[in-house]
């Protein structure tokens, strides 16, 4: 399981670099369709990874918390109180 957790998380970290890179590309070339495209594709990619990833092991930040009957944000184990 905490091979599926890294791997999700990596894929997560990937998608968010190139969030990050193609923002700074679109600050220079507004107009730029192929770059819009990229970051909308990349956009709705991240989307899914966190919600997956909250789904399977819990919320990444509080703006994911799933919010049933309780506050599951405190929930789940902390960063130190995962098995290595």
């Amino acid at each position: 399981m905490e091979n599926e957790r890294e791997n999700l998380m990596k894929r997560l970290s990937e998608a968010s670099f190139a969030i990050d890179e193609v923002k700074l590309f679109l600050d220079n070339n507004p107009t730029d369709q192929k770059a819009l495209d990229y970051y909308e594709r990349y956009k709705k990619l991240r989307h899914s990874l966190v919600e997956e990833y909250t789904n399977r092991f819990g919320p990444l930040t509080a703006d994911n918390v799933n919010v049933t009957n309780e506050w599951t944000w405190a929930t789940t184990p902390w960063p130190w109180e995962m098995e290595d």
